[in-house]
């Protein structure tokens, strides 16, 4: 995790759009960052590396996730509506009870993921791997 990076999310939109303007080539590095709660809608997280980040009860509604690597991150009640998950790596992440309604899943991969309670109502998942 980079403490820097974590506070570059916690200031929100335009400054994840300025690091990204100024870091084209980088990822945002939070594994293992604690996200506990916050409201993170609307945020692009394309990319990003949040393995074993904490997102239990996190807002992020329409946040984008697009290639990024959020293998045993923990999403318990998470509110993930509308998000963009292309590409992303949740396998083994914890969804129990998360709102993944109208959520994009194409070649996401959820092996091992827990996903009790999970609602993927209206979610259009293509080529998704589960096993």
């Amino acid at each position: 995790m980079n403490p820097e990076h974590v506070a570059i999310v916690r200031a929100g939109k335009a400054e994840i759009t300025r690091w990204r303007t100024e870091h084209q080539a980088d990822r945002l590095e939070l594994s293992r960052a604690d996200f506990k709660g916050a409201d993170l809608s609307g945020l692009n997280l394309s990319r990003a590396d949040l393995t074993a980040a904490d997102l239990s009860g996190a807002t992020l509604t329409e946040a984008d996730f697009s290639e990024a690597t959020l293998y045993k991150a923990r999403l318990a009640g998470a509110c993930l509506l509308r998000t963009t998950l292309y590409r992303a790596n949740l396998a083994e992440a914890d969804l129990s009870g998360a709102d993944l309604r109208g959520a994009s899943m194409y070649r996401t991969i959820l092996r091992g993921a827990i996903t009790a309670g999970a609602d993927f109502t209206g979610a259009a998942m293509l080529k998704v791997a589960i096993l």
